[in-house]
């Protein structure tokens, strides 16, 4: 790191997350030093234009800052096989985004002398640039050692998020409370649009966007602790 906090940040996993994130924290300063090639490259490109696109190997060991974006079932292979390699770097952090995952899944890297920080941001990521809004919104689970997690935490504020502390042994929980979230809403809204489009709606995406909006926006309210708001008809008089 530098004197002035600015970091090489290199990215593994070229999906929907790890170009955002790339794009994010070089909106907040850091210098990228390269993105791991992915299915899709031109979009890699037109995210981030003239970043360089390297092996995994090489992004371990150019950077300060190693940002892992990979499917939850490649996480684990992939950080020790970096390790059988010796790719990681004494001092350097490694920055995985499975919901999950705490730091253990890091041990490899530790090992080696690198410094595990796990940062979840809570968004259903498009792989696009609109995607930087929507962090600007959104929460993000840190789960660091101790003396690192201020580190992590202020990661988690340069991407745009609230950081929210989420213990390591509470990583499992916390990653079924968000597939339920997505999983749950996602099929309930396509149940929903095949209900009406057989009942002739031409259009039921549009058709349900407002009220499946304001339906959750009143059923997070109530997760606040106030109570929801109820349709005038199911209220006794």
């Amino acid at each position: 790191m530098t004197r002035d906090g600015r970091l090489g940040v290199g990215v593994i996993g070229a999906g929907r997350v790890g170009p955002v994130i790339a794009l994010a924290l070089a909106d907040a300063g850091h210098a990228l030093i390269g993105v791991t090639r992915g299915s899709d490259d031109a979009r890699v490109e037109a995210l981030l234009p003239g970043v360089e696109l390297l092996d995994a190997v090489e992004v371990a060991r150019r950077s300060e800052l190693v940002v892992v974006a990979v499917p939850h079932d490649q996480l684990p292979g992939l950080v020790s096989g970096l390790a059988e390699v010796g790719a990681w770097q004494p001092g350097q952090l490694v920055l995985h985004t499975d919901p999950a995952y705490g730091t253990a899944v890091l041990a490899p890297a530790m090992a080696q002398g690198a410094i595990p920080l796990a940062v979840h941001p809570a968004i259903a990521f498009t792989g696009t640039s609109m995607d930087l809004r929507s962090l600007t919104h959104a929460y993000a689970a840190v789960t660091a050692p101790g003396p690192v997690l201020p580190i992590a935490q202020a990661l988690a504020v340069e991407l745009g998020c609230e950081p929210v502390v989420v213990a390591e042994a509470d990583r499992a929980a916390y990653a079924e409370g968000i597939a339920t979230a997505t999983e749950f809403s996602r099929s309930i809204v396509q149940q929903s649009a095949d209900l009406l489009r057989a009942a002739g709606v031409g259009n039921p995406g549009s058709y349900l966007a407002r009220l499946v909006h304001s339906t959750v926006d009143d059923a997070l309210t109530w997760a606040g602790g106030e109570a929801p708001t109820l349709p005038a008809d199911t209220i006794d008089e």
